[in-house]
């Protein structure tokens, strides 16, 4: 069994709470959900548990796919060190970063 990204995860739990509403039991908006992302029944039923408890439509967030770049070996020591004292992945950090960076105008030429 693989686990769900957090994109498909935030889709279910959107299309569980249409289902929810526009089904006529919990069992039929399960099913529903089950066929319409091929999982068990079982899992669609935690979809809608979930979905009940929050209430509402959730963000869903952008797909993250690999970017490889070159950096030098001491800015990569650099990250992997403070990554290490932060508790946070690379990729959290290089995100960060270039988020604060596009955001101050720096990254428009």
């Amino acid at each position: 069994m693989t686990r769900s990204s957090k994109p498909q995860h935030a889709q279910r739990i959107n299309t569980a709470l249409v289902l929810i509403k526009s089904e006529k039991s919990l069992s039929g908006a399960a099913t529903a959900l089950a066929r319409r992302y091929r999982i068990s029944k079982r899992q669609a039923y935690r979809y809608i548990r979930e979905a009940e408890l929050i209430g509402k439509q959730i963000p869903v967030p952008d797909t993250k796919i690999a970017f490889t770049v070159k950096l030098s070996k001491n800015l990569i020591e650099a990250l992997r060190k403070y990554a290490k004292s932060t508790g946070q992945s690379l990729s959290e950090i290089v995100t960060q970063a270039l988020e604060a960076f596009l955001q101050n105008g720096r990254g428009r030429g």
